[in-house]
């Protein structure tokens, strides 16, 4: 425990029979529960996971008894009891997995095989549910390739405990060794990817949206969909845009970048940009359509999409422009007005729009 509340630390796993078990052994003490979701591995990361199970696992270092309604039962509380339920049902919508504990309740490391292979973000979901159906307080996530320096677990952890923050993730970009250590190409990609999802998400001064090393609250975890998280190497910028929409607050905490420790990553930049821009191209829109009409009406979202007319209207009249010039013919001033008038009010229309946007969102992000 820490401060009096439950953590747990959420390892997603894919074939990392060489670092697992140091991983294991690394986290700190105050963890009550380490959540090892085998990602369908092809090497021995499960039966290392077993053997450490059957040899060193002991109890829980602390648990608390939490009932699942807070109240007796009444009438007033039958829509807890529905989200309950129906949290506690939506394993079917996961892919098939299989806790290997004989003691679940008891034993500090738990290992969930996935059945099938489905991307980080579907290992790290498994593992909120597990610590969402448990009650845990906060939990964690490191990866399982050991690039995670376990002594800052507790910076990452206190304010979830102690200021009630509902996500908080490391940021090695504001380290001062950043550019010495992260691979050029990879920086490049994580500025390119940070850009992208401040403006999908609405989490404006965020960066470094790439890194894996986060706590999250118990309210957090109740507040989204979790078997609709982002399946692979996008679900970092996924869950920035999905909190966002349930208006959870979030802080970023100063990490070292850890490169050529343990394993290498398995993710390819010049693959994974392409998929995530296409991804946050949509939660954009998500966003503005759930947050912004359905739930909490905002101008934003007639501005943004006045915008989006204006501009898609002006380009008929660009080509226009241009094709006249390279043919070394004159355009009409008719022509020059309609392009200037719809391009500047679009422009315009954006500006306003993207300043409200980090005006609303100011709250939810916390220095």
């Amino acid at each position: 425990m820490l401060m009096n509340k439950t953590i747990a630390v959420v390892v997603p796993a894919y074939n990392e029979e060489k670092q697992i078990r140091q991983v294991i052994e690394t986290i700190p003490d105050f963890v009550d529960r380490i959540i090892i979701v085998n990602d369908c591995s092809t090497d021995k990361t499960a039966d290392i996971v077993c053997e450490y199970i059957n040899k060193n696992n002991l109890p829980a270092l602390a648990r608390r008894e939490i009932a699942i309604s807070p109240h007796p039962e009444n009438k007033y509380n039958r829509a807890e009891k529905l989200l309950k339920e129906q949290q506690q049902a939506d394993i079917d919508y996961f892919i098939a997995s299989c806790v290997v504990n004989n003691n679940q309740a008891t034993d500090r490391v738990i290992l969930i095989n996935n059945l099938q292979n489905g991307g980080v973000g579907s290992a790290i979901a498994r593992g909120y549910k597990w610590c969402r159906d448990n009650s845990i307080d906060c939990t964690a996530v490191m990866a399982g390739d050991g690039q995670m320096d376990p002594a800052e677990l507790k910076s990452i952890c206190l304010p979830v405990i102690n200021e009630d923050i509902d996500y908080v993730k490391g940021n090695r970009l504001i380290h001062g060794s950043a550019r010495l250590v992260i691979p050029k190409t990879r920086f490049f990609g994580n500025s390119i990817l940070s850009i992208l999802t401040k403006i999908s998400s609405g989490y404006w001064h965020v960066s470094d949206t790439q890194t894996g090393y986060t706590a999250i609250s118990l309210d957090a975890l109740n507040a989204i969909t979790l078997h609709d998280i982002y399946k692979r190497y996008g679900m970092p910028n996924d869950m920035l845009v999905k909190l966002n929409i349930a208006f959870c607050t979030l802080k970023e905490v100063k990490i070292k970048p850890v490169y050529n420790v343990g394993e290498m990553s398995k993710m390819n930049v010049t693959q994974v940009i392409p998929h995530i821009s296409w991804l946050l191209l949509k939660s954009f829109f998500k966003r503005l359509w759930v947050k912004y009409l359905f739930r909490d009406f905002h101008p934003l979202f007639l501005l943004y999409h006045f915008s989006f007319i204006l501009g898609l209207c002006s380009l008929p009249y660009a080509f226009k422009i241009v094709s006249l010039v390279l043919s070394g013919e004159a355009v009409s001033p008719l022509t020059m007005l309609a392009f200037f008038f719809l391009f500047t009010g679009s422009f315009q229309s954006l500006l306003f729009a993207m300043w409200m946007d980090i005006q609303d969102n100011e709250r939810l992000y916390k220095s």
